[in-house]
């Protein structure tokens, strides 16, 4: 029994701290918000990871007169979730309507990955900027920060030079360097934060985008990573829905391209029928012209009614009382008058 009684300890520690397992998420506004409302949102769509939407909202807070906001609770999933922390100073008026179209201009915020047992404080940096700076039990809450400054980086790369060279070469680069270093954190969600980004419609990297997931295997296994530590998250599925939908964009688009091109070789190819019946029709019928137009003797035009009739030369010889050769004489004259080199051509002229 007193063998028992560490491991009874034990068990009735881990599950006083499953019980008692609670976030703790604090800090500062600065003056011009101290008037606003704090409000923590829960993110399960990541293309509504920027800004503001009533359905995300789990609670709200009013800063102290010292502008400290503090969100606390054990009613957060066990499991790590995009959240987000905004403040805005809108009247509620102007809340129905900025917070229905998911803006808001008196408005700033932070955006972070947290679980039920985290603790998160924002600070003020150092040069007094509020939602700049996160201090917690877990690095995993400050990744979205770190991929922010190299979105800053980015952004100062592309903007060096605006020139369709510098915006490919930078593209390629880019989307290699988000993806490996995405990989490096070994974090799925902070890939999707970036994958959020790169395949933005209104980025002008998406078309690269487009390019990129039909030839790269990366967004594959980054789907793979989401399965395995977010199996059932919203998260998943919609990430391999839309990986889904943009394949079948770009593959649809190319079986296009092909049709065109194969609709532009029929109708080449229909012309070119066309205009070899046209100009065998008026072959046929310069020769039939060049047939009537040409005048033969009289012993020319029987010879040439005998080869019609299939006669041999001697019997065209036989028929017309001339020798063999004088048939030869007339053929090869009626030959250049009606332009044939044989009997099936002087046949065919008559056809």
């Amino acid at each position: 029994m007193k063998i028992f009684k560490p491991i009874f300890c034990l068990l009735f520690i881990l599950i006083s701290q499953l019980c008692i397992a609670q976030y703790e998420f604090d800090g500062y506004v600065n003056d011009a918000l101290k008037k606003g409302k704090v409000y923590l949102s829960v993110i399960e769509d990541y293309r509504k990871i920027s800004g503001v939407y009533p359905e995300q909202i789990l609670t709200k807070v009013t800063p102290d007169s010292l502008g400290y906001f503090q969100f606390k609770g054990n009613n957060l999933p066990l499991q790590h979730r995009m959240y987000r922390i905004h403040i805005d100073t809108c009247q509620e008026d102007e809340q129905k309507i900025n917070h229905f179209s998911g803006h808001c201009i008196n408005s700033k915020e932070i955006i972070f990955i947290a679980n039920n047992t985290s603790t998160l404080s924002f600070p003020f940096s150092f040069d007094k900027e509020m939602f700049c700076k996160i201090e917690s039990n877990t690095e995993k809450a400050m990744l979205f920060l770190k991929i922010d400054s190299l979105k800053n980086d980015m952004r100062f790369a592309f903007g060096t030079y605006r020139s369709e060279a510098n915006r490919k070469i930078n593209s390629k680069k880019w989307f290699t360097t988000f993806q490996n270093y995405g990989e490096q954190l070994e974090e799925p969600l902070a890939e999707l934060y970036m994958y959020s980004f790169l395949s933005d419609r209104s980025n002008n990297l998406y078309d690269y985008y487009l390019k990129d997931v039909k030839e790269n295997s990366y967004y594959e296994d980054l789907l793979k990573r989401l399965q395995e530590k977010y199996p059932d998250s919203n998260y998943v599925q919609q990430y391999e829905n839309e990986i889904k939908s943009d394949l079948f964009l770009v593959n649809h688009d190319s079986e296009k391209s092909i049709s065109w091109w194969i609709y532009v070789f029929g109708f080449i190819l229909f012309l070119s029928i066309l205009m070899n019946f046209f100009l065998y029709k008026r072959n046929k019928t310069l020769k039939n012209d060049s047939f009537s137009k040409e005048k033969l003797t009289s012993q020319e035009q029987k010879t040439l009614d005998l080869i019609l009739e299939d006669k041999s030369n001697k019997e065209i010889a036989s028929e017309l009382y001339i020798s063999v050769s004088t048939v030869k004489t007339h053929i090869n004259n009626l030959y250049k008058k009606l332009n044939v080199t044989s009997r099936e051509e002087v046949k065919s002229l008559k056809s």
